[in-house]
């Protein structure tokens, strides 16, 4: 995705910019509301994501001036204002979504993917597939080149995530959050482990590697390293 953030704190934004990429997707940051009017009024974005409170323009005036423009890119506000006139404010005033701060990363990344799912809406998955791995959600099965893969419930959910997200880079955080539903780093060796046998399950005597290590950055499931 093409995502344009307007977020005027800089560690914020930085947090933010970095998952995003980390991710797999290309983001443009704007730092004050005069900036974001600008970039957002070339409707070059799948999404945009919109801090309210930004100096020189507040995010809602932004949002109303781009529907006035007749672009319809989604937009997430994201806002310390947290009360419910707060929230009825931003989606009238044309705000597809509206997370409040603080918030997890996770649930970040998951509004911002399912408004871009809306403008190009598709049907449920209920198989995922990479290759020769197949994973069908309904059965509750995995298989890799015909042969079926016994995995853990942990590992299921581990490789659902993975495979929902084939070919970004998945972050130690973003695990946490999505797989384990911790909003903290327990600082344990729990997603190394649980990466090391979901491996030897998917990748043992394959020609292709599929689950890889990304140095630094987490792990990407993809057809090549």
């Amino acid at each position: 995705m093409h995502i344009l953030v307007i977020e005027d704190d800089k560690d914020a934004a930085s947090y933010m910019i970095k998952g995003l990429m980390e991710s797999g997707h290309l983001v443009v940051h704007a730092a004050d509301g005069n900036e974001g009017l600008g970039q957002a009024l070339t409707g070059d974005f799948d999404v945009m994501i919109v801090d309210r409170m930004l100096p020189k323009r507040d995010g809602l005036s932004i949002v109303a001036a781009v529907r006035a423009a007749k672009i319809a890119t989604p937009v997430l506000f994201l806002s310390a204002l947290a009360e419910v006139d707060d929230r009825v404010e931003g989606l009238r005033a044309g705000g597809d979504d509206y997370l409040t701060k603080p918030y997890a990363f996770s649930e970040l990344l998951a509004r911002t993917e399912a408004l871009n799912r809306r403008r190009q809406p598709e049907q449920a998955q209920n198989k995922l597939t990479l290759l020769d791995l197949e994973m069908d959600l309904l059965k509750h099965k995995v298989t890799r080149g015909g042969k079926t893969i016994a995995l853990q419930p942990r590992e299921f959910r581990l490789l659902e995530y993975l495979m929902r997200h084939t070919g970004q880079v998945v972050s130690r955080t973003m695990l946490l959050e999505q797989v384990w539903e911790y909003n903290f780093d327990p600082q344990t060796n729990v997603i190394d482990v649980h990466i090391s046998r979901l491996r030897s399950k998917i990748d043992k005597d394959q020609s292709k590697l599929l689950l890889h290590t990304i140095r630094g950055a987490g792990y990407c499931l993809r057809e090549n390293d």
